[in-house]
């Protein structure tokens, strides 16, 4: 992986080339088959992939409704903030829709790199801020439009 081949993410779009730099030797490539699950809601999170290929369904646990699908990313789409904020646990669950392609990154090198090159780390920081901004709100939309269960009839 080069720093010419993040800088074509939609994701690190515009990030110095000295960063890109850092972050390619962090990146490896990724696969999951159509039905893998990817993240487990309150795992560790230690990672996050930048996909390339296929689409990953988004997913939360709702009490008494079960999991429900609160977004789906495609290629472009960055997979995976909860690794960079305490307690570094997955706040939702991914699972692939179809075959996916992505490029992995090791979340604790990547915390240390940003704690070496504060540049470094206020640029990640501020672009998955945005992230999980977006992300709730396409949550808290998705769950308020999801059906309710039925109440228990009463005896």
């Amino acid at each position: 992986m080069t720093a010419a081949d993040l800088a074509r993410d939609t994701f690190l779009r515009g990030m110095r080339t000295a960063d890109l730099a850092r972050l390619a030797g962090t990146a490896r490539p990724a696969a999951f088959p159509a039905g893998r699950r990817i993240i487990a809601e309150a795992e560790p999170a230690e990672r996050f992939w930048l996909i390339r290929e296929g689409t990953v369904a988004l997913d939360l646990r709702v009490p008494d409704r079960g999991t429900v699908v609160v977004d789906t990313l495609g290629p472009g789409a960055a997979l995976g903030w909860s690794w960079l904020f305490h307690p570094y646990r997955w706040r939702f669950g991914a699972t692939a829709l179809s075959d996916v392609r992505a490029v992995e990154f090791d979340g604790r090198l990547i915390r240390t790199l940003s704690a070496i090159d504060p540049a470094l780390g206020y640029e990640l920081t501020r672009r998955f801020t945005e992230l999980v901004v977006d992300r709730l709100q396409i949550a808290q939309t998705r769950l308020l439009e999801a059906p309710r269960p039925e109440p228990a009839p009463r005896p």
